[in-house]
């Protein structure tokens, strides 16, 4: 009985995650993160993760096949009985849980709804989907959108960007992304690590770019990783990794971190390079401030943290140049869509050149605040030209003093002047590095 408590009470949380998203516009973290505290059982909290990522992984195909299956359209009140029927519908497709558990659970969970009368009616459509599995995902590959699980401006946007990675691309969005960790080298070598997990009953492997990075088999609560609570490691994908190598701060160097929160990044930088003489931290967000100390504070390490806007210098440099300046931009988010799939739902195509105005203003106003000889990286999780290569190349055209430091890896594509790592190469997330030296 506890057991299946356990499961119901992990799809009504998944399916509130999903109402908050689709009908609020919230992200997906921030609506998993506000109902933690409900869900104290790992299990719980696996399996709402998993039924909410899924839904929205594959939400233009669910929604498709769904009406497929009804013989009218749903009303607009009852529109947390559509995602009931998302919810058992991605089970059915892309999970091994047996078809009878999902047909039973997911009528459990309407009725949790206060919509009793509604079991009837999801049972017979999710039987009615087994009866007819087959026709309806022959019917549906004519669609594009429905077919590929992405909405048609982005599949046209990465089609245009990639025309021989395209549909690598489309296909890496819909996987499960590794969980990877970054080692504190400060305290241990990357070797030692991967014997305490082993100890620990945890299985990885180093990744193949990022000298700190260890891929996990399989993904578990940080609580389980040996040393996480002491700072010996962190869990951040391989591709942001290559951040604070590329920058490479020096002792006795000031450092900008301009867009800081949740700290992964500023982080790495404290740990990669120590003996720096001062890092000071940027976050426009007041909300966000907090994760980021939280961070911080767990790994022993400090940084001077400042609310701001980084455009607006006026409001927060105290007038000394930096020889090391850090600008993870805000973007689309387009090459981290395997981890965060509510960006499919979240973005649009206006999005695009409103945010590439916002990385230019940026990169304008930083690039005064770096010292002669100094290095600004550029960094972007996007896969799409006007936030990335196109961006750079203007930001050169317009910046006589502004020589290209070529980043010469084995990672990724040369995207000139910058590299760019598409989602899923070698187990990374999608990225974009440009290195820029004032001379």
């Amino acid at each position: 009985m506890a057991r299946k408590k356990t499961k119901l009470r992990a799809r009504g949380f998944a399916l509130q995650a999903l109402l908050e998203v689709l009908h609020q516009g919230h992200s997906l973290s921030r609506a998993l993160a506000e109902r933690s505290t409900a869900l104290s059982d790992p299990r719980e909290q696996g399996l709402a993760g998993e039924l909410s990522h899924g839904v929205l992984r594959w939400l233009p195909q669910l929604e498709a096949i769904i009406g497929k299956c009804l013989h009218r359209p749903m009303k607009a009140r009852d529109r947390d009985l559509r995602i009931v029927l998302m919810l058992g519908t991605y089970q059915l497709l892309h999970t091994r849980i047996p078809p009878h558990a999902v047909l039973a659970e997911t009528v459990a969970l309407a009725e949790t709804l206060g919509k009793g009368w509604a079991k009837g009616f999801v049972n017979g459509t999710l039987r009615g989907l087994q009866r007819q599995q087959e026709q309806i995902l022959t019917a549906i590959k004519a669609d594009p959108v429905a077919n590929l699980a992405h909405p048609a401006w982005l599949i046209d946007t990465i089609k245009e960007a990639w025309p021989e990675h395209w549909q690598a691309v489309l296909k890496a969005n819909l996987a499960r992304a590794p969980m990877t960790l970054r080692v504190n080298i400060q305290r241990q070598s990357r070797k030692h690590y991967l014997q305490r997990l082993a100890e620990a009953g945890h299985s990885g492997r180093a990744a193949s770019h990022a000298k700190a990075a260890i891929h996990l088999d399989e993904p578990c609560s940080v609580q389980a990783l040996p040393g996480f609570a002491e700072g010996d490691v962190s869990v951040q994908d391989a591709a942001a990794q290559l951040a604070a190598p590329l920058l490479d701060p020096q002792a006795g160097q000031r450092v900008l971190d301009a867009c800081a929160a949740p700290g992964g990044k500023t982080a790495h930088l404290l740990e990669y390079a120590p003996a720096i003489k001062t890092l000071t931290t940027l976050e426009y967000d007041p909300e966000r401030i907090p994760r980021l100390e939280e961070n911080l504070q767990r790994l022993g390490l400090q940084a001077d943290t400042l609310c701001a806007d980084a455009t607006k210098t006026a409001d927060w440099w105290d007038g000394q140049p930096y020889e090391r300046i850090l600008v993870d931009a805000p973007c689309s988010g387009t090459g981290v869509i395997r981890r965060h799939p509510d960006i499919k739902v979240l973005r649009r195509a206006g999005d695009v050149p409103r945010l590439a105005h916002t990385q230019h203003l940026m990169l304008e106003a930083l690039w005064p605040l770096l010292a002669q000889g100094g290095v600004l990286l550029y960094a972007t999780c996007s896969t799409l030209p006007a936030e990335n290569q196109q961006l750079a190349r203007n930001f050169l055209q317009q910046h006589s003093d502004a020589k290209v430091q070529i980043i010469d890896a084995s990672w990724g594509h040369a995207r000139a002047p910058g590299r760019q790592i598409l989602p899923s190469e070698d187990d990374m997330d999608g990225f974009f590095y440009a290195r820029f030296q004032k001379h």
